[in-house]
Parts: C-alpha cells; sequence; structure tokens
C-alpha cells in the first residue's frame, strides 16, 4: 500500500494575489496561454513551471525560483502539513459538485510494484523537460492526481482546515486548507494507506518521479531522500467525487466513404435528426451509442450492433481500435464537444465517444488492467502554484 507523507509546503506569501499568480497545468496550456499568464505578473507559477529560452532556462527557473524565496514572494512552511484542496463547480448535467481531495507527498514506487496503479496505457511523450525542470529546480510544482481505493477519505476531509487560499477560474472555484493537526494528519494517512491509489492525472510526471528518485538514489546510494515522494492530490474513487469527460476522436488516413464501410459492420448508421449539441453527449449515455460527426457538420448515430463487440471491454476507445485495426485510420484526440464540431472540416470524420463509467474505472484498478490512451478526461483541472513541493537536489 501507498506511503502518504505530509511536507513543509511551499506556498505563495498570503500578500500575494492568488489570481494574478495560480495556472493551469503545463500540459493543457498553449504558448500564447503561457505568455498571457507571465504578463498577469512577474511572479506567475509559468515562469517557472513552463520556462522558455534556450538550455539555460531550467537554469533559470531555479534561480527564479530561489530568488521569490528570498524576496519572501514565496514561502515554505515551518512544519509538515497536508493541504485540503477543493473545487466547487456545476457540472455538464447542470448539478452543483464539489471535489475534495488532498495534497501530499506520495510514494514513488516502481511500475508494477503495486501501491500505486497506472490506469491508462501513455503515448509517446518526451520527459526531458520535466526532469530537467526537477533536476535544476529540486521541487515538484505540478502534482499528480490519484483516485484512492480506500473507502473514508471524502468524510474525513470534510471538516475545513486552515484556509490558505481561493481563486475561482472558468465556473470552478479552487480552495486550499492547510490541515497540521497530528491526528487528523495520522488518520489521512491511514485511510489513504490502507489501499492502492490508482493515477487519475499525470502519468508522465509520476515516470519521471520515477526516474528522478532513481538518479537520487544512484547519486546518494540512499532509500530515505525527499525524493521517494512526490507531490500528489488523492481524492476517493467514489461516483460523486469525479467528474469525467470524453476525449473524442477525430480520423483521417481513410477516405470517409471506406470510414464508414469500416463502421458498418460494428454499428447501425443512422442519421441524426436534430443538430449534435451537449443534450446529445446525455442521449449517448442513456441511450448506449456513439455519434459520427462528418466534415460538412452532419452526424448520425452509430449503435452498437449486438455481441459485435462482446471480446472487448466496455470502453468506446477499445471498440473503436478493433474497429479500426486492419485499416490505415489515424486516430487522434479532442476534448470537448466545441472543439470536435470546430476540428471536424480538416479530418475525414469525428467520432464521439461517451466518458469511462465509474465501474470500468474499478474494474481497471482491482484487475491491474490498462486502458487505451486518452480514455479519461478528469475534470476541472488541478491548479499549478497553490503548493509546491522541495524534493531532493542533485
Amino acid at each position: 500500500m501507498p506511503r502518504f507523507e505530509p511536507f513543509a509546503a511551499l506556498r505563495y506569501a498570503p500578500t500575494v494575489d492568488l489570481d494574478k499568480v495560480i495556472a493551469p497545468p503545463y500540459d493543457v496550456i498553449s504558448d500564447s496561454d503561457i505568455a498571457a499568464l507571465e504578463s498577469l505578473d512577474e511572479h506567475n507559477i509559468s515562469w517557472i513551471d513552463d520556462p522558455k529560452g534556450g538550455e539555460d532556462r531550467y537554469r533559470t527557473a531555479a534561480r527564479r525560483l530561489d530568488d521569490w524565496l528570498a524576496e519572501g514572494v514565496l514561502v515554505q512552511d515551518d512544519r509538515p502539513s497536508f493541504t485540503i484542496y477543493r473545487m466547487a463547480f456545476t457540472d455538464a448535467a447542470g448539478k452543483d459538485r464539489i471535489i475534495s481531495g488532498v495534497l501530499g507527498g506520495l510514494e514513488v514506487v516502481d511500475e508494477g510494484s503495486g501501491g500505486v496503479l497506472p490506469h491508462e496505457h501513455t503515448t509517446r511523450k518526451a520527459v526531458n523537460d520535466r526532469l530537467d525542470l526537477t533536476r535544476a529546480t529540486g521541487t515538484n510544482v505540478s502534482p499528480v492526481w490519484g483516485l484512492s481505493l480506500a473507502s473514508g477519505l471524502t468524510g474525513i476531509l470534510t471538516p475545513p482546515g486552515e484556509p490558505i487560499g481561493a481563486v475561482t477560474v472558468d465556473g470552478v472555484h479552487h480552495s486550499v486548507e492547510r490541515v497540521t493537526d497530528p491526528a487528523r494528519i495520522a488518520a489521512i494517512q491511514q485511510i489513504i494507506g490502507a489501499d492502492d491509489v490508482l493515477l487519475a492525472d499525470g502519468h508522465h510526471r509520476y515516470h519521471i518521479s520515477v526516474l528522478y528518485r532513481d538518479e537520487v538514489r544512484a547519486a546518494t546510494g540512499r532509500h530515505d531522500t525527499d525524493a521517494e515522494y512526490t507531490l500528489g492530490f488523492v481524492n476517493e474513487l467514489v461516483e460523486h467525487q469525479l467528474s469525467i469527460e470524453a476525449i473524442h476522436r477525430l480520423v483521417d488516413g481513410l477516405p470517409t466513404e471506406d470510414l464508414v464501410a469500416a463502421l458498418e459492420p460494428y454499428f447501425e448508421i443512422q442519421p441524426m435528426d436534430a443538430p449534435v449539441e451537449p443534450g446529445t453527449l446525455t442521449q449517448m449515455v442513456d441511450q448506449a451509442r456513439l455519434v459520427l460527426l462528418y466534415p460538412d457538420s452532419q452526424a448520425s448515430w452509430l449503435i452498437p450492433r449486438p455481441g459485435l463487440f462482446d471480446d472487448v471491454r466496455a470502453l468506446d476507445g477499445a471498440w473503436l481500435e478493433k474497429v479500426f485495426d486492419d485499416t490505415d485510420a489515424v486516430l487522434t484526440y479532442q476534448h470537448g464537444l466545441t472543439g470536435m464540431n470546430q476540428a471536424v472540416g480538416s479530418h475525414s470524420a469525428g467520432i464521439l465517444i461517451r466518458p469511462t463509467s465509474l465501474d470500468e474505472i474499478m474494474r481497471t484498478a482491482r484487475e491491474g488492467l490498462l486502458m487505451p490512451p486518452k480514455s479519461t478526461f478528469f475534470t476541472p483541472k488541478l491548479r499549478t502554484g497553490f503548493v509546491m513541493r522541495r524534493t531532493a537536489k542533485l
């Protein structure tokens, strides 16, 4: 089972305007987004988390971090703590939601050793950027997101801690509260340590933490440094504590007529009478069907033919892998209905899929399975900059 440890958190000073310095995760924003964030304030976390420039950009980020500490822009807690992180929002169905989790030091474990489990195959992606940033700064800036399979975490996080700060962005109220009471810290540790933690988001960041831990072990000969942990947000794997959206598919490599021919053995293709809109996504779940988007903005229902997918998991992404396995189709990923409608005109077609069910996420964890890439999109996204964690520095 995973260890989960409090740490002396690195935070912005109380006098800093958090609205100007907190940012989205580095891997969901563009260069123009970063420029806009940096223009808000010279101390926006993007200056460190997304350094631009030449080969010295990581050393520059490290110097900037040290300068902010010296200037008092950043301060480090004088004792270990956990940080409760809450996200209050209205979901796509119009329901008011609050997701509550806790930030702490999540144990870094080898793949296959248990405790912290991957849930999804990852696509090839350069790791040098995050690894070089960690080497230079000796700091975990962005958390990974884990789902605790143990019960009771939500309840113990319900009472408030010491308010530290909050921002409201895109209709989501993000707030953080410090927990220093030893008894409550021990209770949180006990619950998270009682069962596995399933990685929901940040697989690459976690992989980088493993690489960095191994570098520190090799350099120091020790297995007890701060590199044995990484910054992690953990919440309970229960339905009311999850908001999952689908990552849809754009299809290329086949003319539209050949794509339709590949789909027809597996789906009844039924033209839609109404335009595709947000309510369509709810219909897809309720009626167990997908949607085919044509480049001319027309659409059809994809109704699975009985028995054709009995040999694969109940995942739309896995179904499409089977359909296109022996074709020249190339699938890419697009989140959001608006993004799909904007993008599909320059592709052979688009396919709207349904969010992964809680049952399949739980099955993934319990059976040690992995989902196809981009099977889940957990929302809202955690903001970067509320809490940072110093790790061992080479």
